[in-house]
C-alpha cells in the first residue's frame, strides 16, 4: 500500500469520525474569502460558489436521521437556488428570501449539533469540533437574520464608516461574532427596534450557549480525565 493510498484512507477515516472538523474549517475559510472580496461585486460569485460547498457540508454534518435529511434538503435547495439567482439578478426580494432560508438552515444545523453534543455523557473529539462549528453556525445564522432585517427595513444598522450606506455581509457577520462572544467590540450598531431586538436575542443565545453547552463539555472533559487518573 503506497503513501497516497494511506493518506486517502486517513482522510476518509477523519471525515467519517470527525465531520464537524471539516465544517469548522470551511466556516473559518469563509471568513478569509469575505475579507478578500468584501465590497467587490465580482467576488460575490466566488463567495457563492464556496457557499455551495459550505451548505453541502452543513447537510453532511447534521444528517443523522432520515427526518433531519429531509428537513435539511427542504431548506438547502430553495436557499441555494435563490442565492445563486441573487448573484445574477440584483433584486432585494431574492436576497431577503435566500438569506432568510439560509438563516433558518444555520439555526437548524446549530440546534442539531447541540442535540448531538448533549445526547450522552462522553466527550469525543468530534464533539469538541462540533462546539466550535456550532458557534460559527449561530454567528452565520444571526448575520443572515441581520441581512434580512436590513433588506426589509433599510437603515436598520449604521456604522462608523459610510453611516448612510447598507452594511456589507462581512460587517454584519463581525457584529454577529462580537454579540455572540459578548466581547462588545465593533463599529456597527442597530438603530431600529427590530434590529435591536435581534441583537438582544443573539446576546442571550451567546450567553446561554456558553453557560449550558460549552461549560457542560468542559465539565465532562475534566471529569473524564480525573476518572482516568483515579483508575
Amino acid at each position: 500500500m503506497n503513501n497516497h493510498t494511506l493518506s486517502s484512507l486517513r482522510w476518509r477515516a477523519l471525515a467519517r469520525h470527525q465531520p464537524s472538523a471539516f465544517l469548522l474549517a470551511a466556516q473559518l475559510l469563509s471568513l478569509a474569502l469575505y475579507a478578500a472580496f468584501d465590497r467587490n461585486p465580482g467576488g460575490r460569485a466566488v463567495i457563492s460558489a464556496f457557499g455551495v460547498l459550505v451548505l453541502a457540508l452543513v447537510v453532511w454534518v447534521i444528517v443523522r436521521s432520515s427526518t433531519a435529511r429531509r428537513i435539511a434538503w427542504f431548506l438547502v435547495i430553495p436557499a441555494l437556488t435563490l442565492s445563486l439567482l441573487s448573484v445574477f439578478i440584483a433584486h432585494p426580494a431574492l436576497l431577503a428570501w435566500s438569506s432568510l432560508l439560509e438563516s433558518v438552515l444555520y439555526f437548524y444545523a446549530a440546534g442539531t449539533l447541540i442535540a448531538y453534543m448533549m445526547s450522552d455523557l462522553r466527550v469525543t473529539r468530534d464533539e469538541l469540533f462540533a462546539a466550535g462549528a456550532t458557534f460559527t453556525l449561530l454567528a452565520w445564522a444571526f448575520a443572515y437574520a441581520y441581512l434580512v432585517c436590513q433588506t426589509w427595513l433599510p437603515e436598520s444598522f449604521t456604522g462608523a464608516t459610510h453611516p448612510g450606506e447598507p452594511r456589507t455581509f462581512l460587517e454584519l457577520l463581525a457584529l454577529s461574532f462580537t454579540n455572540l462572544s459578548a466581547t462588545g467590540l465593533g463599529d456597527v450598531m442597530p438603530i431600529t427596534p427590530p434590529a435591536r431586538a435581534l441583537v438582544m436575542l443573539e446576546q442571550f443565545a451567546g450567553v446561554g450557549y456558553v453557560a449550558v453547552v460549552v461549560s457542560r463539555l468542559i465539565g465532562m472533559t475534566i471529569g473524564g480525565r480525573r476518572g482516568r487518573g483515579n483508575a
